[in-house]
C-alpha cells in the first residue's frame, strides 16, 4: 500500500504571498493618486486657459478701452486675488441698461472675476504690460511685470494647485506661481 503524501501551502509561503499582493495593492493606489492629481490638475490648467482665452476675447472685443491710454484702460492693470473677497460690483448694469465702454468693461471684469473665483481655488490674476513674463533663474512663469509701454498686453492667471508631481505651484516668497500667461495684444511699434 502507497503512502500519500497531502501538500499543502505553509505558513511562510503564505505570508510572502500576502506582502507580495500588499506591495501590489499599494502600488496601485499609488497610481491611481497620482492619476487623479494630475487630472485635477488639467481640468484646472484647462478652465484657467478658457477663462484667460474669454477675458481676452472680452478685451478685444470693447476697441474703445483698448486704444485708451495705459492709464485709462480699466482691463490694464487688473491685479486680483480671490483670497481678498468678491470682486467689487460695477458702476452699471449693463444687461438692463445701456452702458459705454467704460461701464461694459467694468461690468466684464466683474462677471469675468466671479468665474475666476468659483472655478479656481486660490485664484490669482494679473493684467499688464510684460515683454517677458517667463523667469529664466526660477524656471517659471512670473508675476512681475516691467510695464514699459513698448511691451505686450498679458493676463496672467495662478491658483492653489499641487503639480501632477504633488507639489506646490508657488513661488519662493510662498504664493502661488502663475500657471498660465495668455498675450492679448502684442507690442506693435
Amino acid at each position: 500500500m502507497k503512502r500519500s503524501h497531502a501538500r499543502g501551502f505553509s505558513l511562510v509561503e503564505v505570508l510572502v504571498s500576502i506582502v507580495v499582493l500588499a506591495i501590489g495593492v499599494i502600488g496601485a493606489a499609488g497610481m491611481q493618486l497620482t492619476a487623479l492629481r494630475t487630472s485635477q490638475y488639467s481640468g484646472q490648467h484647462s478652465s484657467a486657459l478658457e477663462l484667460a482665452a474669454e477675458l481676452a476675447d472680452r478685451m478685444r472685443s470693447n476697441d474703445e478701452q483698448m486704444r485708451q491710454a495705459d492709464e485709462g484702460n480699466v482691463f490694464l492693470g487688473l491685479n486680483y486675488e480671490a483670497a481678498d473677497g468678491a470682486p467689487a460690483a460695477p458702476s452699471a448694469d449693463c444687461f438692463a441698461n445701456a452702458c459705454n465702454s467704460h461701464e461694459l468693461a467694468e461690468f466684464d471684469l466683474y462677471e469675468w472675476l466671479q468665474q475666476l473665483r468659483s472655478r479656481l481655488p486660490g485664484a490669482h490674476v494679473v493684467v499688464c504690460r510684460d515683454s517677458v513674463p517667463w523667469d529664466d533663474a526660477g524656471k517659471r512663469l512670473d508675476w512681475d511685470c516691467d510695464e514699459s509701454e513698448t511691451a505686450s498686453l498679458v493676463i496672467k492667471i495662478g491658483w492653489a494647485a499641487k503639480d501632477p508631481g504633488g507639489e506646490l505651484t508657488e513661488t519662493v516668497e510662498g504664493a502661488s506661481a502663475p500657471q498660465i500667461a495668455l498675450l492679448v495684444a502684442p507690442y506693435v511699434p
